[in-house]
């Protein structure tokens, strides 16, 4: 497992980890084929000046300052220019988890204590814990100064990248919030409360990636493929009609589970 090595600084404390990746991709991903004789399709690499096909060996960094002037910059002068600082990530203050909007979130890492810092690495996630804080940090990965949020868990640290406010647009369309009667807000909050039960994240999986899995099975056992037999989905005339009937059907659902 590929991980990154950092430090987390906060006053005159310094924990160094590891972060690993905490998601990996499991989608059926297809090759784009030649229609003709199902060949693959493959992208070369050309130097738009000689028309040459280029390695990556071959490649380096160039910023455009001008129409076609290009300065060179290398990975190892991009390296030199990092503070100390930079390399580490420092917490600059901590906040409430439910005072960030989840549009902030980016990349999500575990990270886990070197050796020598288990001790401050435990104190940093049971201290939050206990606040029901997060802690709001700053470090350079790659070419740009990454926001960060470490937030605890009962078994670890979780870092996640975060995107700055620039980053975030904004809400391309409002809408005229009309009036709910007392009513239908009763109902909605009884409907809520009746579909409540605690997240439990292995108990979702990615349905159509199943079916995905069954066409391309069929398709290469050489049998048809059909499509399922549509849902019928009654109108919904009336909200306050569709709350109730929602309210039951969850009700059911809960008894029979």
């Amino acid at each position: 497992m590929v991980s990154r090595k950092s430090v987390i600084t906060f006053g005159m404390v310094a924990i160094p980890i590891s972060m690993y990746t905490a998601t990996q991709d499991n989608d059926i991903h297809f090759n784009q084929l030649h229609k003709e004789d199902n060949s693959r399709i493959r992208y070369k690499k050309i130097c738009a000046h000689c028309g040459k096909e280029v390695t990556a060996d071959d490649i380096v960094k160039g910023f455009a300052y001008d129409k076609d002037r290009y300065v060179v910059v290398t990975d190892e002068e991009i390296e030199k220019i990092k503070t100390e600082k930079d390399k580490s990530i420092q917490i600059l203050h901590f906040a409430q988890l439910n005072q960030i909007s989840p549009v902030y979130y980016d990349k999500t890492y575990d990270a886990a204590p070197e050796a020598g810092g288990e001790k401050a690495f435990e104190l940093l996630r049971s201290a939050l814990m206990a606040e029901q804080k997060v802690a709001i940090g700053k470090t350079v990965m790659g070419t740009k100064d990454t926001l960060m949020a470490i937030i605890p868990r009962e078994d670890g640290i979780l870092v996640s990248t975060m995107f700055y406010a620039s980053d975030v647009k904004a809400l391309p369309k409002q809408y005229a919030q009309p009036e709910i009667s007392q009513q239908e807000f009763d109902m909605a909050k009884l409907l809520i409360r009746s579909m409540d039960t605690p997240f439990a994240p292995a108990n979702y999986k990615d349905e159509y990636q199943e079916r995905l899995r069954a066409l391309i099975e069929a398709k290469i056992s050489g049998k048809e493929v059909t499509a399922p037999a549509p849902e019928s989905a009654g109108k919904v005339i009336d909200l306050m009609e569709a709350l109730k009937a929602s309210v039951e059907k969850a009700n059911r659902e809960k008894e029979t589970a």
